[in-house]
């Protein structure tokens, strides 16, 4: 393919080529011996053939255990609380959480006391999403208990360790602990998880220690779906009848980590609502997996008034099982981020030999400015115990209940020291008996609770639906924050350049131009082909194809018809190699998907959890040509058009909901294309979260009030883009087209050529 020129009818396209060659233009190879014709692909190369890009995504993707992912605090609390508010957003719309869905009022079961004497402990459950229970123990002072009648709560998730909520040590474990410095007592230190919860009593707190899903008694979704598994499950993929950690549970934000966070949350609603507990003086802490719940917990809801998070904070590994990892989760931030949102309040922590062994040189002391600038130093510590390995053992509890001592002004007298108890048997701690039966679980059970997911998801969206000017715009400032925690921040104009190659001989009227545009905040790097028409209006149009910037050329090398019609209009056209296109296909995917890390995990979480998909990538990079085009023209009078076919509709539709005001005007097919209609979440044109919100139709609406013309689809197939431009006093903006194949880029370009301003 080769672009189409003013030449003489009969002179051979090979002269034109060489004429090229001639003059520096292209290489050599660019012209295959055996034939006269050479590709556009080759003929427009802008970097010299066999270099390769410097585009800085084209590296190995960042894994959980060989990334690092450190944090930088700000230097105002201005900044801090702009950034905070941006990474909970972050959290939440990971989680799937965004909007906060609705949550039942706080009811439990409380049965099966066993009377310790200072302290009695109490079997609970409770209800999350219908027919799903939270289970765990209650330990609280005795009645007798001398102090106020609202005590403070501690809320305490525990993680992995073996046998949960049961956990024991036995003898020789406790002994080996105790020579070792990590426990005290050989009765009560072989139960660490208890020993918490108990000294915790002792001091005057109400505790309430919960089951991770698939350990203690919560057994509705078993260990090996929620922590063990380790790829999806073929028979759990339909449309319709699907589990955890299939492609439909992706594309809705559905997984483990959301479900634990939002249990979490309704503990926390009992455990506020409780006539003993003093709701302005809860703390949470756990250890491990527990931690990362924590630090959750922390980032989802101002009410906890202290937090402390053992072993889990890190700039090194951040937590290697599914339930702890979720999409775009990690994308921006590590786990030293998210532990900083519960700042200013206060946030203790513990490190040991593990991947927290550095925490005191690389996170803690950025945490610790962070604290400064907030003007509460005070409020943040690290108990450094890198002499023991990974643990929540007696060294690290005491240094909890120290922090907690002073945070929840629990008035015991320090240094505080743990005492040995009588420890609970697994039938005193077992929730579930005939009396209170075991709810039923597997897979139907599964699929129940990723329904109310999905219906309460739907409830919570359509309070932001756009009905008229005020609730447009309400809608845009909440969904922009959305797609941004999705798709990554948009290009900024003053990062995005686009420099001058070299000059091809012009065709014609036309001039044309090798570019590459730069967007120095992702480290992008892009291949651009930019046709200037003798009669150039000012006015712009990125034309985005599957082929990246041969796009802009026919199987026979003449432009193709819609460019042509732009250039007659005076409209310059830009062809651009978006990642994994062109000049940046080698390295950036595989044909047809994106690239996955190399994890034993083969789950969405593990790779778009820290790396964002080729779909927001490519987004990203119509946006910054967009800005490299044209950096000056206002927001309300964009001179840059966007016209996309039917392959590239999925991340065009991406780069208007990215940055709208990038865009004067829009013209892209659709081809009938939906998110929910993808088999894989490997897929290319994958990203989680795209049916959660609304599908192609949320991208889409993004655009409004700005024109925009979809072909191949209609306003009745799409009613929400429909009700989106109207809300915003622009129905007449918004035109849709079923056409036939030969006349679509016409058709894209003559509405460019109406509407762009």
């Amino acid at each position: 393919m080769i672009a189409k020129s003013r030449r003489p009818r009969n002179a051979p396209l090979l002269t034109i080529v060489l004429l090229a060659a001639a003059s520096g233009a292209v290489a050599a190879n660019c012209i295959a011996a055996e034939t006269e014709t050479a590709t556009a692909e080759a003929l427009y190369r802008v970097l010299p053939a066999g270099q390769r890009s410097a585009d800085a995504r084209l590296k190995p993707l960042t894994t959980l255990r060989t990334g690092y992912f450190p944090f930088t605090p700000p230097e105002t609390q201005a900044e801090w609380a702009d950034r905070s508010r941006t990474l909970r957003t972050q959290v939440l719309v990971a989680a799937g959480l965004w909007p906060m869905p609705p949550r039942p009022a706080p009811r439990a079961v409380v049965h099966g006391a066993v009377d310790r004497g200072d302290y009695v402990v109490e079997k609970v459950y409770l209800e999350s999403y219908p027919g799903h229970f939270v289970t765990g123990n209650l330990y609280r002072p005795a009645d007798s208990a001398p102090g106020p009648t609202r005590r403070p709560a501690v809320l305490s998730p525990y993680g992995h360790w073996p046998g949960g909520r049961f956990q024991d040590l036995g003898e020789e474990g406790v002994a080996k602990q105790i020579a070792q410095g990590a426990e005290r007592y050989p009765r009560g230190g072989r139960y660490p998880l208890q020993a918490r919860c108990v000294q915790l009593a002792r001091m005057g707190c109400v505790v309430f220690l919960f089951d991770a899903e698939g350990y203690g008694d919560s057994q509705q979704i078993p260990d090996e779906v929620a922590h063990a598994i380790k790829e999806p499950r073929p028979d759990r993929e339909g449309p319709d009848d699907y589990g955890f950690f299939s492609t439909q549970a992706e594309l809705r934000l559905q997984s483990i980590y959301g479900l634990q966070g939002y249990n979490a949350l309704a503990a926390l609603d009992w455990l506020a609502s409780r006539d003993d507990v003093d709701p302005q003086r809860i703390g949470v802490t756990g250890g491990s997996g527990g931690a990362t719940q924590t630090m959750f917990l922390c980032a989802a809801d101002p009410r906890p008034a202290a937090a402390f998070e053992a072993v889990m904070v890190s700039t090194a590994m951040q937590g290697g099982c599914p339930c702890e990892n979720a999409c775009d989760l990690r994308t921006v931030v590590g786990n030293v981020g998210i532990a900083a949102l519960m700042a200013p309040k206060p946030l203790g922590m513990a490190s040991a030999n593990d991947w927290t062994v550095e925490l005191h040189e690389k996170g803690y002391p950025e945490l610790q400015q962070l604290y400064r600038v907030l003007g509460q130093p005070e409020n943040v510590h690290l108990a450094n115990l890198t002499q023991f390995p990974h643990n929540y053992n007696y060294a690290t509890r005491a240094a909890m209940y120290e922090w907690f001592n002073t945070h929840l002004q629990l008035g015991c007298e320090s240094p505080i020291v743990e005492q040995d108890f009588e420890p609970l048997s697994v039938d005193e701690l077992t929730v579930w008996n005939d009396e209170h039966p075991a709810p039923p679980g597997g897979f139907e059970h599964e699929r129940t609770v990723l329904q109310a997911m999905t219906e309460q998801s739907e409830r919570a969206l359509a309070t932001l639906t756009p009905r008229d000017a005020p609730s447009a715009l309400r809608y845009d400032e909440a969904m922009h924050e959305v797609y941004q925690a999705l798709l990554g921040p948009a290009p900024r104009a003053d990062d995005c350049s686009l420099k001058v190659v070299r000059r091809l001989p012009d065709r014609g009227d036309v001039q044309v131009e090798l570019c590459l545009a730069t967007d120095s905040a992702r480290g992008a790097e892009l291949p651009v082909v930019r046709l200037r028409p003798a009669a150039f209006d000012g006015r712009w149009v990125v034309w985005t194809d599957a082929q990246g910037k041969a796009g802009l050329f026919g199987a026979d090398g003449e432009f193709r018809p819609g460019v042509r019609d732009l250039l007659n209009a005076g409209i310059a056209v830009a062809g651009v190699d978006a990642l994994g296109q062109g000049e940046l296909a080698a390295g950036a995917t595989p044909a047809g998907e994106n690239r996955q890390v190399d994890e034993e995990r083969r789950l969405a979480a593990f790779t778009y959890g820290y790396n964002r998909p080729l779909l927001a990538h490519r987004a990203g990079d119509l946006v910054a040509v967009a800005w490299a085009l044209d950096p000056f023209s206002p927001p309300d009078k964009r001179r840059v058009g966007l016209l996309a076919s039917a392959e590239a509709c999925p991340y065009a539709a991406a780069a208007l909901a990215m940055r709208p005001a990038a865009f004067g005007a829009a013209a892209i097919e659709t081809g009938g294309f939906r998110f929910a209609n993808l088999k894989s979440w490997k897929d290319a044109d994958f990203f989680a979260g795209a049916v959660k919100y609304r599908d192609l139709a949320g991208l889409l609406s993004m655009a409004s009030p700005r024109p925009l013309l979809l072909v191949g689809d209609s306003r009745e197939a799409l009613p929400f883009v429909a009700d989106a431009y109207a809300a915003s006093m622009a129905a007449d903006a918004f035109g849709t087209q079923p056409v036939g194949q030969r006349a679509v880029t016409k058709t894209m370009a003559k509405w460019l050529v109406e509407h762009l301003p």
